[in-house]
């Protein structure tokens, strides 16, 4: 008797491991040539030129830090001289109301505090963290294996069907194990809960 709630686990992915970081950025950026589009790499350590390989961007998390330390520096100053000038206004030992060197230290902190912060967020909010939709494909990964998953195409149900992107999980593993992958696996989407 069929149960209706009861499903096959849908495939996420086809994951391959490489001995070396050098097989690694080789066959990551044969992946980046291919047709496969959707793709990232593990490694237990930073790998120089990988994101290269992997042709990823620019990050944006200097320009979004840049901007809210620049908006600190601003809110401090401002709301140093509207103190002095126009909330409070004493003449403290002789100084002026706009006593930029008084307002150093505060200017400081409040960009160091904004750009801190942002930095924060923008992190996990460009790396989509928390990540409650996926588990760790293999515990080793973190340890001592470097990976690439080949991810199956996301379906758009607003995009054309022709549009889409037939994926074929044996057409991966045949890619990874042609680009020096040693052990070849399929990854199926499991939720945290």
């Amino acid at each position: 008797m069929h149960n209706p709630n009861s499903h096959s686990p849908k495939l996420s992915g086809v994951l391959g491991f490489f001995d070396d970081p050098q097989t690694l950025l080789e066959a990551a950026a044969k992946t980046r040539d291919s047709n496969f589009k959707d793709f990232d790499c593990f490694t237990p350590y930073a790998v120089h030129g990988l994101e290269h390989a992997q042709g990823l961007g620019r990050s944006r998390v200097p320009y979004v830090t840049g901007l809210f330390a620049f908006t600190g520096t601003t809110c401090a100053f401002l709301w140093e001289y509207a103190a002095s000038k126009t909330w409070w206004p004493h003449i403290i030992g002789g100084k002026p109301f706009n006593s930029l060197p008084a307002f150093v230290p505060v200017i400081f902190e409040l960009s160091i505090l904004f750009g801190g912060l942002a930095t924060f967020f923008a992190m996990l909010g460009f790396n989509r963290l928390p990540n409650f939709t996926k588990r760790a494909f293999d515990p080793s990964i973190t340890n001592n294996r470097f990976a690439i998953i080949i991810e199956s195409p996301k379906v758009d149900e607003y995009d054309d069907e022709a549009e889409q992107k037939a994926f074929s999980p044996d057409q991966a593993e045949s890619f990874l194990r042609s680009v020096g992958a040693k052990d070849i696996r399929k990854v199926y989407e499991e939720g945290w809960f």
